[in-house]
């Protein structure tokens, strides 16, 4: 008989409990249940759970009861970048803060009860409701449309010839995104589509966390190419070849959802203030902007 893990999965962790994993990282962003975070994973060691279990008078019980005081979450939103929803941020006076670091890197700080909204990109079969569902526990959650925007190759107008597809950024200095970017995932399919591998290409060495720091290499020089948004070619005044439409989405708490921070953002989608904005950024459809696509019910 193989030896048992020495950690616990929360999933392992919500079937040992019978309740939802929801309610264990409810417990852990509560500091109630042993655990430890491992390159933004939560993992419980078994020895410690065990003890945590035999310590009180009916702890599964208590467990699933205290679903009702989940804490509140912070008013931040998580994930990937995208300029229109940064700006917006600011100009809707919402009061929401951001850390963009991907959009993987986003729905592991909402797993863990870190972040209130996160944006999402992920070129997946299902694209993000495949991505929730694989990896959040769903039934608190909506996911409204934020925006179709225009992907493609940002490159230096003065580069000739010009690149056209993944297929010619062969011998040219492409830009690095982190491993949890969505516009990394999206890249790394664009490359086994076109039979190429990641290896036949020259990237940077220190990762663009952003769309604005990718187009900013390739606008100082420091890079030849990169896979980025058409709103950011334009804005940095660089050559833009379209490869793929994709659509962004906002991925937010349900009760967070019908508080102040949240619903002001979502007036401010209803102006035309934004409208325009959108469209002098180029690249961007903001016509279902606000739609619901999804609801964890």
């Amino acid at each position: 008989m193989a030896d048992a893990p020495v950690f616990l999965t929360t999933k392992e962790v919500a079937a040992l409990l019978r309740v939802k994993e929801r309610k264990v990282y409810d417990l852990a962003a509560a500091g109630d249940i042993p655990f430890r975070r491992v390159t933004g994973r939560l993992l419980f060691p078994r020895a410690e759970i065990e003890a945590w279990l035999a310590a009180g008078s009916d702890p599964r019980v208590e467990a699933a009861s205290a679903s009702v005081a989940s804490p509140r979450r912070p008013n931040i939103v998580v994930g990937s970048h995208d300029p229109l929803l940064e700006e917006a941020l600011r100009a809707s006076g919402s009061g929401l803060a951001s850390l963009f670091d991907g959009s993987l890197d986003g729905l592991e700080r909402i797993a863990a009860g870190e972040a209130a909204g996160c944006g999402l990109h992920l070129p997946e079969e299902r694209g993000n409701i495949a991505g929730i569902s694989a990896r959040i526990e769903e039934d608190a959650f909506v996911l409204i449309e934020w925006a179709r925007r225009q992907q493609g190759l940002i490159f230096r107008s003065d580069l000739a010839p010009a690149p056209t597809s993944v297929l010619d950024l062969k011998g040219l200095r492409v830009v690095e995104r982190q491993p949890k970017a969505g516009s990394r995932l999206l890249l790394e399919r664009l490359l086994e589509e076109a039979g190429l591998e990641r290896g036949a290409l020259s990237f940077t060495e220190a990762p663009a966390r952003t769309e604005a720091e990718a187009a900013q290499l390739v606008a100082s020089g420091k890079a030849d190419a990169a896979l980025g948004l058409q709103a950011m070619a334009q804005a940095f005044g660089l050559g833009f070849a379209p490869v793929a439409q994709e659509r962004f989405d906002l991925l937010i708490e349900r009760r967070a959802y019908f508080e102040p921070p949240f619903q002001r953002l979502l007036d401010h989608i209803r102006t035309s203030e934004f409208v325009e904005r959108a469209s002098e950024l180029g690249g961007y459809d903001v016509s279902g902007c606000g739609r619901v696509v999804w609801n964890g019910v």
